[in-house]
């Protein structure tokens, strides 16, 4: 919901402990009628291809396409509104426009993810859109090269979760340790125009067909195959982009934080902005923006990280679970102990990464803490471990750009915190504004304590599902997990007595 140019809130399917990247299903919609108290002025509705075998068919203005949005004057409850779509390329476009503060009327856009790989030069704030397309899915490529070395698929639609798993894996390889093979493979699946005729079958002689996670050349490929779909956009964006224009980033690759680091550090644009939803979980806040804009209300968007559904007090903890008042000393105390401590403060964050609203947070001092939230959170054990710190601790513990968001690499220069520590050295943290008073004062606590004020901050979440947003499900994942504490805004949950 957007009122006045101000993101009022902003749900996404998956949360509250549903399916990652779930369609939107009827909970969402009910609730959405439930939070207005009027009828709306304006509904905005995304595009989408629909699956029929042998048709080119869409919903409504479709997957993609950059003619401006089609409006049509209806009524809801008898009141009259406007109806207007666009298409989801367009919904990536203006997601990143509306929420970007950058003044120029003359900047590029880069929307990369499962199906759209191009670049953008937009001018007016959106009044022309030139498409410089680079790369037929480069997601679905990526994602691709996981599911060859995964014995356990058989073939198909890529998983929209393995983008990030393979993430992990490329720190572990080196591109120039790559065989003859390997660069084969990575060349094989960037050659096609369209990435979704790669098939699984069709590796069924490379060496890395089914070979497994651990295998040395498959790690190396995952390397290769990071750098050189990076440049490959990159060279394009040399090319073709004039220097020194602002660069905004949309889409699920925009998840990707080593190329958010690389696209910082380049040297061709003036600034990078990637919002905090940048993969589709953005894309009905793209679409809303695109809206107002067609009905004359601007491209710009006020908005704030926490602006998802409230918590629902669902149940009320029975013994042996107790509450008192969350002291950040106390908590700082226990997780210096070794606790690990659901952490849940006001509305839940949009995007998908947790940032302090619906967390799970730990000590980052012992290298064993990043096994056993990984086992906590049913992951596999190569993956990372994000921290948060405060603005003022950055530079002690980082070399890179600060971010709010979790979506940027940097070097770890501090080997006290070996928990949030990559292989390569590498960590996404989350720099924690003086805004979000609780959080920050238990980074203080804690740093008073150890010496150290950082934190392993993970999303709280069952396997496969979104953030936990209701209490019924934080005491079943709380006690399933053998965990005697949470917060929940200023009270501290405990069972020990």
């Amino acid at each position: 919901m957007v009122e006045d140019g101000r993101l009022i809130w902003s749900l996404e399917s998956e949360k509250d402990s549903f399916p990652r990247n779930g369609g939107l299903s009827v909970v969402v919609v009910v609730e959405s009628l439930l939070k207005l108290e009027s009828p709306p002025d304006a509904i905005a509705v995304g595009g989408w291809d629909k699956s029929l075998a042998g048709f080119e068919s869409s919903f409504e203005a479709g997957y993609v396409g950059l003619e401006p949005p089609r409006l049509r004057a209806r009524s809801v409850m008898g009141v009259p509104c406007v109806v207007g779509t666009s298409s989801h390329e367009r919904s990536h476009i203006f997601m990143s426009l509306g929420m970007s503060t950058a003044a120029s009327a003359d900047l590029a856009v880069l929307v990369w993810e499962g199906v759209i790989g191009s670049f953008y030069r937009v001018h007016g704030f959106g009044e022309h859109i030139e498409r410089i397309p680079v790369l037929h899915g480069p997601g679905h490529r990526y994602g691709f090269l996981y599911c060859l070395a995964d014995p356990r698929f058989p073939g198909g639609d890529v998983p929209l979760d393995v983008a990030g798993k393979l993430m992990a894996l490329a720190a572990f390889g080196d591109a120039d340790q790559a065989s003859d093979e390997a660069v084969r493979v990575v060349g094989a699946i960037l050659e096609p125009e369209s990435a979704f005729t790669l098939k699984k079958a069709d590796f069924r002689s490379s060496s890395l067909w089914n070979c497994g996670f651990e295998d040395e050349d498959f790690r190396h490929a995952a390397r290769l195959l990071t750098d050189r779909i990076f440049d490959r956009f990159l060279e394009a964006a040399t090319e073709r982009l004039p220097a020194g224009l602002p660069l905004l980033i949309g889409g699920g690759c925009g998840l990707n934080c080593e190329w958010n680091s690389r696209w910082m550090s380049c040297g061709h644009f003036v600034d990078v902005f990637v919002p905090p939803c940048t993969n589709d979980s953005g894309s009905a806040i793209g679409t809303a923006v695109d809206i107002q804009n067609a009905l004359g209300g601007g491209h710009r968007l006020q908005w704030s990280v926490d602006s998802g559904a409230h918590f629902v007090h669902d149940a009320v903890p029975a013994q042996p679970w107790r509450d008192r008042r969350a002291d950040p000393r106390e908590i700082a105390a226990l997780i210096a102990g070794g606790a690990v401590i659901p952490f849940v403060q006001g509305r839940a964050e949009i995007g998908p990464r947790a940032l302090g609203q619906r967390s799970m947070l730990a000590s980052p001092l012992q290298a064993t803490m990043t096994q056993r939230l990984n086992a906590l959170k049913g992951r596999e054990g190569y993956r990372p471990i994000a921290p948060c710190c405060r603005e003022a601790d950055f530079d002690t513990f980082f070399d890179g750009p600060p971010d709010r968001y979790m979506l940027y690499f940097c070097r770890v220069i501090d080997d006290r915190i070996p928990a949030v520590t990559h292989v390569d050295r590498s960590a996404r943290p989350q720099v924690v504004p003086p805004a979000n008073a609780r959080l920050d004062d238990l980074l203080a606590a804690f740093g008073r304590i150890t010496g150290v004020p950082v934190l392993c901050n993970t999303s709280l979440n069952f396997p496969g599902r979104g953030f936990i947003n209701r209490m019924s499900e934080l005491l079943a994942f709380a006690e399933t997990r053998e965990l005697d504490r949470f917060v929940v805004d200023d009270r501290l949950w405990s069972r020990d007595g």
